[in-house]
C-alpha cells in the first residue's frame, strides 16, 4: 500500500513538473495566427508594456555619428519639429523619431516590397513574395540605391536615416518592441539603405493603375480594328485637360518614331487579368492671389490612396541653417514628399502615365536559355532568388531577364494580384530603372521659385505625379513630372511583340518637355488624374486616364471662384456632386414609366427625381443611383464582353455615356445572348428593378436605412487588417467620381490647404495619428476631425526658441 502511495505520489510530482514544462513550451510557440501566449501576456516583454503612459516626459539620448545637438519639438498631435545644424543630423533625427513611432510599419511596409513576408508568416506567403520578386521590385531597388548613393547629397540622406533608425532599433529591448512583432512573433530587423529605395518602388507599384493591354488585346483579336476603335477610342468623348486646352507648346520637338505596321502580339486566351481600378487618384489645385482674399496663391492637395492605421503619412518639420520645411513624409524615406516651406507649397497626384509594357517572348527551345530577337538569338540572363520562410527550408526561384525586363510567369499564377499579369511575357517598367527620386524632394524642400521647383523635377522618374505649386513670389504652376518613354502613338495599348526592335521603346521624353503651365490666364492650375493635355500635345503618355468627373467639377469651382480663403478650399475638397450623375440621371429618370411602378418603386423614383445628385452621407438616392448605374454599364456591356477563357474589359464610362446621351438606339444596348431585342428602356427598368431588389434584401424595405454610408461603409483598416486595431466604420459622404473621392477603403490619405505669405499658413489631416501603437492616444486620434472634413493648423516653427504653448515634449539628441 505504501509502495502504491509512493509511486502515484512520485507520478504527481512528475506530472506537475512535465504539465508547466508543456505548457511553457506549446504557449511560445507561435500556432497559426495564434502568438505565443505566455510571452504575448508576459507583463514585463508582452502587450501590456504596449500601453502607453499618460504623461509625456522631455528626455535626453545620445546618438553615435551626430555631428552637433539636435533639438525635437513634439506638438500636442505628437508631430517632431526637428531643429539641427546640418543636413547630416536632420535626416539622422528623422530615422530615430519615425522609427519610434511606426517601427512595425516601416519593417511590414519594405518585407512585403522586397518579398520577404515568408519570413515572418511562413509559407503561406510564398506566392506573394514571388509575385513581388518577379515583377522586379527588389531588382528596381537595387537599381535605384545605385542612383541615391551615386549622389554626394542623396547618398548623405540615405545613410544618416539608416543610422538614426538603427540607432532607435538598438536603444530596444524586447519588451519594448511594437506589439505587432510580438502578436506575428519576430523581431525587427536593422535597417539598411535598400528599404529606403524599396519603400518608394512599392510607392510606384501601388500608383501603377493596373494594366490594360491584355484586355485589349484580346478584344482586338476578338472584334477587329473598326470596334475596337469605336468602343476604346484613343481621346476621352468629354474631357477636361489638366493643362488648359489650346495651350501652346513652346518647345521644338524630338523624332517621334513611327507605329510598325504589325506591333501587337497575339495574346493567349487562358490568361487571367486584372483590370485597373478607379480611385486611387487623387485632386490638387492652386488659385492665383487674384482669386484669393489674401491677395496670395492657395494650394489644396488630397490624394487617394489606401486608407490604413497606421497611416502612410506622417508629418514632420525639418529645420536647418538651409532650410525649413514642413508636411508629410513616407515613413521609411527621408525627407518631405508633399508640404511648404517658407516660399513655396507643392503637392502631387498621379498621372497615369503607360510606363509599363508587357513584351511576349519566343523562346528557342524548353530550356528557355535563348530568346528571338531582331532575327538573331539573344541569351537569357537569370537571377536566382532566395525566399527563406519561417517554417521550412528556403525557397528557391529562378526568374529569367531579357533586355526588355523579367518574364514575371510562365504558367498562370495563383496569387490574386498576379492576374494582371500574361504568362511568357516579359515585363519593361520604369521602376526597373536607375533612379534618384530623393533629389526631387530634398530640392523642394529647399526651393524658393518657380526655377527651384523646375529643377527639381528634373530629377524625378517615378512613380509618374502631377507636382502642383504656388510661390510667395504670386506664381503657380503644374506640371506631369517623371521619366515618360518615347513611344510611338498607342505603343503599349496592346501587348507587344518581343522580337521586334521597332518595340522597343525609343528613348524619353525630354523633362523641360513634360506636359507644364505656368500662371494661366484662368487664374488656377489643378489636376484629377484626367488627361494631362489635349490632342495638340505631341507625344504619346498614354491613351486612357482617370474619367473626366472630377477634373471637370474641380475646374467648375474654380473657375467661378472669387475672394477665396482657406475655408473655401476645405469645403471644396468634401464637395460631393456627381457630374456623371448630372449627365446620365435625366435619361435614367426618361426612361422609367412612373404609372407602371409599384409604391416602393414609386418612392425610389422619386428619391432619384428630387436627389440633389451629392453623394451625402445620409442620402439614400446617392445609393439607389450608384448600385443602378454600375447595373446598367453591366447590362451594357457584359454579354459581348464576357467571353469564357477570353479575359476582356468593358468599354470606358465615358464612351458609355456617349451612348445613353447621344446613341439610344445603338446596337449595344441588345443582349446578343437572347432571342428578343432589348431597348434602353429595358435595360434602364432592369437596373432600376435590380438595385431596389438588391438594396431590399440588403439594408431592409427603403427609407433612411438606404442611406449612402451605410450602404458604402467607409473605414480605416489596420494595415495588416489585425482585427480589433482598425477604426468603427465612418458616416461621411463621397464617392468615387466625386472630389471627396471616397469608397471603402480608399480616399483622401492626406488633406492639406496652404495659404501663401510673409508666413505660411498650412493646414492638414489625415485619417490617423502620429504613432503606429494602437495603446498610444495618438493612434487614431485625428481620424473623427478628418471623418467631420476638418482641418488641424499646422504648427510652422520658425526655430526651435519659436515654442509654442502646444509643445508636449521634447527630445534633445547630442553626439
Amino acid at each position: 500500500m505504501y509502495t502504491q502511495c509512493s509511486k502515484m505520489n512520485k507520478i504527481k510530482s512528475t506530472l506537475c513538473i512535465i504539465i508547466p514544462i508543456l505548457l511553457i513550451f506549446f504557449c511560445n510557440k507561435k500556432i497559426g495566427d495564434i502568438p505565443p501566449v505566455l510571452k504575448f501576456l508576459n507583463p514585463f516583454m508582452g502587450f501590456w508594456k504596449n500601453a502607453e503612459r499618460s504623461g509625456l516626459a522631455d528626455e535626453k539620448i545620445s546618438i553615435p555619428g551626430a555631428k552637433d545637438s539636435i533639438s525635437v519639438l513634439f506638438d500636442d498631435k505628437m508631430v517632431p519639429h526637428i531643429f539641427a545644424t546640418n543636413d547630416r543630423d536632420l535626416y539622422l533625427a528623422q530615422g530615430y523619431v519615425t522609427a519610434m513611432h511606426r517601427l512595425w510599419q516601416m519593417d511590414f511596409q519594405t518585407r512585403y516590397a522586397a518579398g520577404r513576408i515568408s519570413e515572418v508568416v511562413g509559407h503561406s506567403a510564398i506566392e506573394i513574395d514571388r509575385y513581388q520578386r518577379r515583377m522586379g521590385l527588389v531588382y528596381g531597388a537595387e537599381n535605384s540605391l545605385k542612383g541615391m548613393m551615386s549622389d554626394e547629397k542623396s547618398r548623405e540622406m540615405v545613410l544618416a536615416y539608416t543610422d538614426g533608425v538603427n540607432a532607435y532599433i538598438n536603444s530596444l529591448s524586447e519588451g519594448d518592441y511594437p506589439i505587432e512583432f510580438k502578436l506575428l512573433d519576430y523581431k525587427p530587423e536593422l535597417w539598411t539603405p535598400i528599404k529606403c529605395a524599396l519603400l518608394l518602388k512599392q510607392m510606384s507599384a501601388a500608383l501603377a493603375m493596373g494594366s490594360n493591354e491584355f484586355y485589349m488585346s484580346n478584344i482586338l483579336q476578338k472584334f477587329g480594328n473598326q470596334v475596337t476603335d469605336d468602343l476604346f477610342p484613343d481621346y476621352p468623348f468629354r474631357e477636361d485637360p489638366m493643362i488648359p486646352a489650346g495651350t501652346k507648346w513652346d518647345f521644338s520637338t524630338l523624332p517621334v518614331p513611327a507605329a510598325p505596321a504589325f506591333p501587337a502580339a497575339k495574346t493567349k486566351t487562358n490568361v487571367k487579368t486584372h483590370e485597373k481600378v478607379e480611385g486611387i487618384g487623387s485632386n490638387n489645385w492652386a488659385i492665383s492671389g487674384e482669386k484669393s482674399l489674401s491677395g496670395k496663391p492657395i494650394l489644396a492637395n488630397d490624394p487617394h490612396l489606401m486608407l490604413t492605421l497606421p497611416s502612410l503619412w506622417y508629418q514632420i518639420q525639418l529645420h536647418t541653417t538651409k532650410g525649413n520645411t514642413y508636411g508629410v513624409s513616407l515613413p521609411g524615406a527621408p525627407g518631405i514628399v508633399i508640404g511648404f516651406n517658407e516660399k513655396i507649397a507643392w503637392g502631387v497626384t498621379n498621372v497615369a502615365a503607360d510606363v509599363l509594357d508587357f513584351y511576349q517572348i519566343r523562346f528557342k527551345d524548353k530550356q528557355r536559355q535563348m530568346y528571338w530577337y531582331n532575327n538573331a538569338w539573344a541569351p537569357v540572363k537569370k537571377r536566382v532568388e532566395q525566399i527563406l520562410t519561417r517554417d521550412g527550408k528556403p525557397v528557391i526561384d529562378t526568374v529569367y531577364y531579357t533586355h526588355h525586363g523579367p518574364i514575371v510567369y510562365f504558367k498562370k499564377p495563383s496569387y490574386q494580384l498576379a492576374d494582371n499579369v500574361p504568362t511568357g511575357s516579359a515585363l519593361r517598367w520604369v521602376v526597373h530603372d536607375e533612379s534618384n527620386e530623393l533629389l526631387t524632394f530634398y530640392h523642394l524642400n529647399h526651393a524658393t521659385n518657380y526655377a527651384d521647383y523646375r529643377k527639381a523635377l528634373t530629377f524625378y522618374s517615378a512613380p509618374a505625379q502631377n507636382f502642383i505649386f504656388a510661390s510667395n513670389e504670386n506664381d503657380i504652376a503644374i506640371t506631369a513630372a517623371g521619366k515618360f518613354p518615347l513611344k510611338w502613338k498607342n505603343q503599349g495599348k496592346f501587348l507587344l511583340d518581343g522580337s521586334r526592335p521597332e518595340n522597343d521603346w525609343h528613348g524619353r521624353i525630354p523633362a523641360s518637355q513634360n506636359p507644364n503651365v505656368k500662371n494661366p490666364e484662368r487664374k488656377f492650375v489643378s489636376s484629377a488624374n484626367q488627361s494631362p493635355t489635349d490632342q495638340s500635345y505631341p507625344y504619346y503618355i498614354n491613351w486612357e486616364f482617370e474619367p473626366y468627373e472630377r477634373g471637370k467639377r474641380i475646374n467648375q469651382l474654380l473657375g467661378k471662384m472669387n475672394g477665396a480663403t482657406v475655408d473655401t478650399m476645405r469645403k471644396m475638397q468634401l464637395d460631393s456632386y456627381s457630374i456623371l450623375a448630372e449627365n446620365i440621371l435625366p435619361v435614367l429618370l426618361k426612361n422609367l414609366e412612373k404609372e407602371k411602378l409599384s409604391p416602393a418603386e414609386r418612392k425610389a423614383y422619386d428619391y432619384l427625381r428630387i436627389w440633389n445628385k451629392r453623394y451625402d452621407a445620409h442620402e439614400p438616392a446617392a445609393t439607389i443611383f450608384d448600385v443602378m448605374a454600375e447595373r446598367l454599364f453591366y447590362e451594357i456591356w457584359d454579354d459581348e464582353f464576357t467571353v469564357e477563357g477570353v479575359p476582356m474589359r468593358y468599354p470606358s464610362r465615358d464612351r458609355t455615356v456617349e451612348l445613353l446621351l447621344n446613341d439610344p438606339a445603338s446596337s449595344y444596348f441588345d443582349n446578343v445572348k437572347t432571342k428578343e431585342k432589348e431597348t434602353l428602356q429595358d435595360l434602364i427598368s432592369k437596373s432600376f428593378r435590380f438595385s431596389l431588389d438588391t438594396l431590399t434584401k440588403k439594408m431592409g424595405t427603403i427609407g433612411d436605412k438606404w442611406a449612402w454610408a451605410a450602404y458604402k461603409r467607409t473605414n480605416v483598416a489596420h494595415m495588416a487588417k489585425i482585427p480589433g486595431f482598425g477604426s468603427k466604420d465612418l458616416d461621411i459622404g463621397g464617392a468615387k467620381g466625386t472630389i471627396n473621392s471616397l469608397n471603402g477603403f480608399h480616399g483622401p490619405s492626406w488633406r492639406m490647404v496652404v495659404e501663401m505669405g510673409e508666413t505660411p499658413k498650412g493646414y492638414g489631416i489625415y485619417p490617423g495619428g502620429q504613432s503606429g501603437n494602437p495603446g498610444s492616444r495618438f493612434y487614431d486620434n485625428m481620424i473623427d476631425t478628418w471623418a467631420a472634413g476638418e482641418l488641424n493648423e499646422l504648427l510652422f516653427l520658425k526655430d526651435k526658441k519659436d515654442q509654442s504653448k502646444k509643445i508636449i515634449k521634447q527630445l534633445e539628441i547630442s553626439k
